[in-house]
């Protein structure tokens, strides 16, 4: 039976990537200065936001609603296609709450129709290595249960490390204090984080300076991963792809990868790392 995956703004696919799964995306609402970004999920406009955040500008954003998700949803269950929606972490955002709830509404008015959703617990292009394995399986001619439970069974060894540039904007965000934000700066501290297995951003260290921070990195990597040899793994980045593409090569050269798919990080997560975020995106004994 035909089903159709369906994800949203969080996952920062590119739309080339998007088209080649034959997923459709749901964009989140992004706001600066209290006007709509016009974001299409283009390269062009993920560079234009930068440029205005640049500039000084303060960007926030907003889940997509129920309604939304019940347009998209329902095109095609109209046409006989089932629909497997995995979802932006639910403990970064309320989206996937909205497209559950559709789901639920969907199912009784479909009831001849399958309608399943996944919390990834994933954000950022771990949401997007997660939609991309499992639609890699959909080509391979998994049902969509199998490729449901494929989705929920390695979400947790989705792993999230990261490390940014401005703790400034983490300060915003209220991921660290004023204080730290001001020291560290001062200091040239660097975080390093990762998202949990509850979805939520976790401070894990610190490293002194920008290459030690990537290198830390590599490090969690090396530590962590199953197989790299087997893997194709994600790295996303706000603005610094030299310093992404230098993590790719060093985990080529030193792990041996499959493949390394760099990306922008997208406005709805950008707009609360900033710029100079680099990310790392593979699967790991544990997150």
């Amino acid at each position: 039976m035909a089903y159709k995956i369906i994800t949203d703004g969080g996952c920062d696919l590119s739309l080339e990537l998007i088209r080649d799964l034959e997923l459709e995306c749901v964009n989140l609402k992004v706001v600066i200065d209290g006007e709509d970004f016009d974001f299409d999920g283009s390269e062009q406009t993920t560079q234009k936001f930068y440029e205005i955040i640049k500039s000084g500008k303060m960007a926030s954003t907003s889940a997509v609603n129920s309604t939304q998700f019940s347009e998209v949803m329902e095109k095609y269950l109209k046409q006989g296609i089932d629909v497997l929606y995995l979802g932006f972490s639910a403990g970064l955002s309320s989206t996937y709450n909205s497209g559950y709830t559709a789901a639920v509404e969907l199912s009784e008015k479909y009831p001849d129709r399958k309608i399943y959703t996944v919390s990834t617990l994933c954000a950022s292009l771990g949401q997007g290595l997660l939609v991309y394995l499992t639609a890699m399986k959909k080509k391979e001619g998994c049902t969509i249960e199998e490729a449901r439970d494929y989705a929920e069974s390695i979400k947790l060894n989705l792993c999230h490390w990261f490390t940014v540039e401005d703790l400034f904007h983490l300060k915003r965000g209220g991921r660290v204090s004023a204080t730290t934000a001001v020291v560290g700066s001062m200091l040239n501290i660097k975080p390093v984080l990762h998202v949990d297995d509850e979805g939520h951003l976790i401070s894990m260290g610190k490293a002194r300076g920008r290459k030690a921070s990537i290198k830390e990195l590599l490090n969690k990597m090396k530590e962590l991963a199953i197989k790299p040899e087997e893997q194709v793994i994600f790295i996303s980045h706000s603005e610094c792809y030299d310093e992404a593409k230098m993590l790719g090569d060093m985990i080529k050269n030193e792990l041996h990868v499959k493949d390394v798919i760099i990306g922008y990080i997208g406005p709805v997560i950008g707009a609360h790392t900033g710029v100079g975020t680099i990310a790392l995106f593979f699967l790991g004994k544990h997150r």
